[in-house]
């Protein structure tokens, strides 16, 4: 969920007493908790040097290592994602990454006698879609627009618009259309209780 204060300050307000009035406070009271809790979740890992706007919006996730390396810009939303931060981790504007998306910023060099351990960074541009159970590994950029398919293992950098599918991804054919103007903060039921 957004922050409490962008929530309060953009909240729609309806006349009092009206059906919309009581429909939308009902809402708002069933769903606090879980803006609440959303809420602790960003503030955390700010607190821990990560660079989070207050408007992102930050699901049950597992994220390990020096959270300076992780920035989360205007509008993303992260489901249930774990992600391993032991290099830099930006993820743009307007990026839902969806439930089960492994983040991995190092691994083990297989050609390696002694399986060193190497990093890289990865970056997700904006609008950017991962579907749900997809991993990402170390040293990839996800291309503005670009479309990860559910399950799929990337190992590759990911064009512009490009739309990637299983293990390893693969690039279709088809492309993504590049005039994207949603925003997949605007789905969730906390949002929508407060901002709709």
């Amino acid at each position: 969920m957004a922050s409490l204060r962008y929530i309060w300050k953009n909240r729609i307000k309806y006349h009092p007493f009206s059906k919309a009035f009581f429909i939308s406070w009902a809402k708002r009271l069933l769903t606090f908790p879980e803006l609440i809790k959303n809420n602790r979740r960003r503030k955390k890992l700010i607190n821990n040097g990560a660079n989070i706007a207050e408007t992102a919006e930050i699901g049950i996730v597992n994220i390990n290592g020096r959270k300076e390396n992780l920035s989360i810009d205007d509008f993303s939303t992260l489901g249930k994602v774990e992600i391993a931060l032991h290099d830099k981790v930006s993820i743009g504007k307007y990026v839902c990454i969806n439930d089960g998306v492994i983040i991995l910023s190092a691994s083990h060099d297989v050609s390696d006698p002694l399986w060193r351990h190497k990093k890289a960074p990865i970056s997700i541009g904006d609008y950017a879609w991962i579907a749900t159970n997809a991993i990402i590994l170390p040293g990839v950029s996800i291309g503005k627009g670009a479309v990860v398919g559910a399950g799929a293992v990337v190992s590759k950098n990911v064009k512009d618009y490009a739309i990637v599918i299983g293990n390893p991804a693969k690039e279709i054919e088809k492309k993504r259309t590049e005039n994207l103007k949603y925003n997949p903060c605007e789905f969730l039921a906390t949002n929508n209780a407060w901002l709709k």
